[in-house]
């Protein structure tokens, strides 16, 4: 990262992170590496808002998109719940403001395509998880007031074919990025 490392004074700049986290994947160990990096960028988050602005409303913003590698801004609108899904890459998350709580989900040895829950994690500002490519989650944002995120992804994110489960019957289906987009942006059409 760029400039101080603590205070009011710091800075954070989207290029430095992408190129640290470039650097990052030419390591045997690009999913520690990459949160490290990550952990760095969220240890400020004021340096993160006044980069990227105040969080006011639910999005993703892309930072980076290239065949190995995904870096996106993720705007959790307040109260949203997102479905179980999957990524088929590895995921590094970074929270700079609000908080975000994962539930991690398992799939059921007996019942092809069914999942169950198997535990979570709460993450607040200037916490930072990293999930290997088979986990499956769902994420709520359970505060009042829009989260921000810094996800980044082993791949391409919105490239790579993967799964959501159905909130009800926690059948498998395949995901719909659009439907997901449509809903951190707050629209149901």
């Amino acid at each position: 990262m760029a400039g101080p490392a603590s205070g009011d004074n710091a800075l954070f700049d989207p290029d430095q992170l992408i190129f640290d986290c470039k650097a990052a994947l030419d390591s045997g160990q690009a999913m520690r590496n990459v949160r490290d990096v990550v952990a760095r960028a969220v240890s400020e988050p004021g340096a993160v808002i006044r980069s990227l602005g105040e969080p006011e409303q639910g999005g993703v913003q892309t930072l980076y998109r290239a065949s190995d590698l995904t870096i996106i801004n993720v705007l959790w609108r307040p109260d949203m719940i997102l479905m179980p899904h999957n990524h088929e890459m590895w995921a590094v998350i970074g929270v700079y403001s609000g908080r975000e709580d994962n539930i991690l989900w398992r799939r059921l040895p007996d019942d092809a395509g069914r999942i169950e829950a198997a535990g979570a994690r709460s993450l607040s500002e200037g916490d930072v998880l990293a999930f290997g490519s088979d986990v499956i989650h769902s994420v709520i944002n359970p505060i009042p007031r829009v989260t921000g995120a810094i996800h980044v992804y082993g791949g391409d994110f919105f490239g790579v074919a993967r799964s959501e489960w159905d909130p009800e019957s926690l059948r498998e289906r395949p995901y719909d990025m659009d439907k997901v987009l449509r809903m951190f942006a707050g629209r149901t059409d």
